[in-house]
């Protein structure tokens, strides 16, 4: 009885905290005074840190592990870590996506415990292995001033690497997107994403010449049609997307817009009669009761767990996530709304929608145009595989199989997301060191017309 109570108090103190958080998270954008702004990073560093224990806390009261008790005391000992190294290498940096980032890992994190502990040490591991390996980026992107030299490079790069994954990759879910070396397995398109934005972004800083477009328009197309060959559809979708919107961003032509989103949506027709398992997936969205016993059956299982969670959730250990296919990846947004409820998994959506806006400000933000294509692209690739995720589980879209980034399982993921937030922090740095000259250089020149009167 005592522990049931204590289950259900800390699932509403939960959801409860997650709202202040996400309120926070809004209202840091409207702040002007850095007294207010450090008092509610302090605040969202606090609620991080209860959430996180309130969570453990809720999991070892009814599976008495003491290897949970362990995991945690590493997690913890993680994020004071990264908030104090990168705090002291990086006084420029945003302190907003540093904490929407730890907050997003703290429900990976949560929840990978309730559903497997042996991915949760996984997943804890190669997060901090991402951020030992990471914390120069910031630095190398801010500080170096050549990388826009080399986009046919990244190009080339990453449509090799994806070619060596075609013929010679393992196949998963029937996608042929891994490679194997040795006993280590990862998914290369995850890393080629950010070589093919850097990509895009340093050729239409070279101009936007008809002539240049076409050529990169095929290179484009040829990374995503090695992608379409690989059965990686929702990869190519989101390839696909974000030189779309990069395009328009680069040339300000609404009809590269309207064309490229006709042309998706032509491809995506074709691509539904070329591919069975496409079909079945259609099949599963359109009618996935009708299909309980097969095609349907995990978008079923989606649905009755959302459903069964509703607003306030089944509390931690309490729901059936499990019963969900590849929920640890796929549908762990699923397992979210089972367990903490409508409220809670709303609460996410807003901090992934808080993140965009970060993004699309340090884009706004940059001098350069290469700087603000590349924070362009990430943006919308992010922000659009967070829409294919979510999308997908909630049958508002058939599902793509893509992961929820930074709180699914999935090595090559996670690593690959924090990398583009470590690169988001040196654009956001190049941004206030450009906002600081500038600032700088206005006060000299009133200066100089005072003197001068």
């Amino acid at each position: 009885m005592t522990m049931n109570l204590a289950i259900e108090l800390t699932k509403y103190l939960m959801i409860l905290l997650m709202g202040v958080y996400t309120y926070y998270s809004f209202q840091v954008l409207r702040y002007k005074n850095k007294w207010q702004q450090d008092r509610a990073y302090r605040m969202m560093t606090g609620i991080i840190f209860i959430l996180h224990f309130i969570g453990y806390f809720t999991l070892y009261l009814q599976v008495q592990n003491d290897k949970l008790l362990l995991l945690y005391g590493g997690e913890v000992f993680l994020f004071i870590l990264i908030l104090t190294l990168y705090g002291a290498f990086y006084k420029r940096w945003s302190k907003l996506l540093i904490r929407n980032m730890l907050m997003l890992l703290t429900i990976g994190f949560i929840i990978l415990a309730r559903l497997s502990f042996d991915k949760a040490v996984k997943q804890a591991g190669i997060v901090t292995i991402a951020f030992a390996t990471c914390l120069i980026v910031p630095e190398v992107v801010n500080k170096i001033s050549w990388l826009n030299k080399f986009g046919w490079l990244y190009g080339v790069a990453g449509i090799v690497l994806l070619l060596i994954v075609l013929f010679a990759g393992t196949t998963n879910y029937g996608a042929t997107n891994w490679l194997s070396i040795w006993k280590f397995t990862f998914q290369p398109s995850e890393f080629v994403k950010l070589l093919y934005v850097f990509s895009i972004a340093a050729m239409f800083h070279e101009g936007t010449d008809f002539k240049r477009i076409c050529a990169i328009t095929v290179m484009a197309g040829a990374t995503v049609i090695i992608l379409v060959f690989q059965k990686d559809l929702g990869g190519a979708l989101i390839f696909f997307v974000t030189y779309v919107f990069m395009l328009y961003t680069a040339t300000q032509k609404p009809f590269y817009l309207f064309a490229g989103l006709l042309s998706g949506s032509g491809a995506a027709y074709v691509a539904y009669k070329l591919f069975n398992h496409v079909r079945v997936r259609v099949m599963a969205w359109q009618n996935p009761l009708g299909y309980i016993d097969n095609e349907g059956y995990q978008m079923s299982q989606s649905l009755f767990a959302i459903g069964t969670g509703g607003w306030i959730g089944m509390g931690l250990n309490r729901g059936l996530p499990t019963d969900i296919p590849v929920v640890d990846s796929d549908f762990i947004f699923s397992a979210i709304s089972e367990e903490l409820g409508g409220l809670f998994a709303i609460c996410i959506v807003l901090i992934y929608i808080n993140i965009f806006v970060v993004f699309i400000n340090q884009s706004l933000e940059q001098e350069d145009t290469f700087y603000q294509l590349l924070a362009m692209g990430f943006s919308v690739m992010f922000t659009f595989q967070v829409f294919l995720s979510i999308g997908g589980v909630i049958k508002f879209i058939p599902s793509t199989g893509v992961t929820l980034p930074l709180i699914s399982y999935g090595g090559s993921s996670v690593f690959a997301t924090v990398l583009l937030f470590m690169i988001m922090q040196g654009i956001y740095m190049r941004g206030r060191t450009g906002r600081r000259k500038t600032d700088t250089s206005e006060t000299a020149a009133g200066v100089k017309r005072q003197e001068g009167r």
